[in-house]
Parts: structure tokens; sequence; C-alpha cells
């Protein structure tokens, strides 16, 4: 049980962390185009969004799994595309308060590219929520792998993902019930320890709670 536990990590961990980090670098290029340009723009994107943001993540994942089948880059791709709505929102709303300050202004003054401004300027100078909400989202992300993974249609067997050991473990409730607890519990204290991560991050970069 401790080497499955110990070998699965690698997948939950896995998924947590790439899902995240591709739906940072999607919702960032789609939430900063949409707040930085508005108009348009905005308004493509942003209805775009609110399509996907009426399916529940959890649906739209399984939909995207059924489609392409059940393995760990489809599993990656699916929760990736369910997270990307909810950074484009972030994104967008922190980019059109950046966007609007005086350093914005003169280093369009001086005939620099949208592209320079965006990724010089604006993006760096609101990473900290982005930075927060990435972090914490590590744990939802892990937790979407291992429902769809309980279901069947995440991680299959043999391989040790934590969802699927919970779901091998239904049979075996009253014979020997740690097979339940112990994946359960770790899947706990992971996401857990990611958001007391992001609690911290938030502490640390808010200038509001330093003061």
């Amino acid at each position: 049980m401790f080497a499955r536990i110990v070998h699965g990590s690698r997948f939950s961990l896995l998924i947590g962390l790439a899902t995240s980090l591709m739906a940072l670098v999607i919702g960032a290029i789609l939430g900063a185009c949409a707040g930085y340009f508005g108009g348009m723009v905005d308004n493509a994107i942003s209805r775009v969004i609110d399509v996907f943001m009426c399916v529940p993540p959890i649906l739209l994942s399984l939909a995207v799994v059924a489609a392409l089948g059940t393995n760990l880059r489809n599993l990656i791709i699916a929760i990736t595309i369910s997270c990307v709505p909810g950074n484009v929102r972030l994104i967008r709303s922190v980019v059109l308060t950046t966007a609007e300050q005086d350093y914005v202004e003169a280093a369009k003054s001086y005939g620099t590219s949208n592209a320079r401004i965006i990724f010089r300027y604006v993006l760096p100078n609101a990473m900290g929520p982005i930075i927060v909400n990435t972090t914490m989202s590590i744990s939802d992300m892990m937790l979407s792998a291992a429902g769809l993974s309980f279901i069947g249609m995440g991680i299959q067997p043999p391989a040790p993902e934590w969802g699927s050991m919970l779901s091998n473990a239904q049979t075996y409730l009253f014979a020997a019930p740690y097979m339940l607890l112990i994946p359960g519990m770790f899947i706990l204290m992971t996401s857990l320890a990611f958001n007391l991560v992001g609690d911290g991050l938030t502490d640390s970069l808010d200038p509001k709670l330093k003061d």
C-alpha cells in the first residue's frame, strides 16, 4: 500500500502541476488580450468563455475524456480545458485594472508594441493574484483527476493513481477499510498543503495584509 501511494503520487502531482501551468499560460494569453485590447476582442473572448462556464467543470472534463479516450495525456487536456475559463476571467479582471496605470500609458507614448507592453509591463505587475490562484487551483485539479479516476474515466488500473485506488478499495470496504482510508487521507493532506501554500502567498503578496 505504501509503495502504491508513493508511486501514485507522481500521477496526482503531475496532473495538478501540469494542468495548472497549462491553464495559466492559456488563460494569461486570452485574459491579457481581452483586458488590454477591449472592444471586439474582449467581447469575442468573453462570449466564448461564457459558453464554457455554463457547463460544470467536471461535466466538461467528462465530455472531453469520453471523446478523446482515457489516458494520462487526455486527462490532462480535459482538466486543463475545464480550468481555463476561470483563469481567463481572473486575469482579464486584473489586466483591466493594470492596463490603466501610468507606466502603461508612458510605454504606449514611447511607441512600444502591444505585445511587449502586455508581457513586459502588464502581466508582471498583475502576477500576485494570478500566482495565488494558480497555486490554490492545483488542489482542485488533483481532486478532479481523482474524481474522474474514481468513476473509471481517468488513469486506468493497474496504474496506482489515488482516485483509482479509492475505487478499487470499495470491494474491501469492510474487510480492509485502510485500503480506502489511506489514499483518501493522502488526497486530503496534499490538497490541504497546496491550499495552505496559496494562503501563505496571499499573505506575502498582498501589501494591505503586510501593513
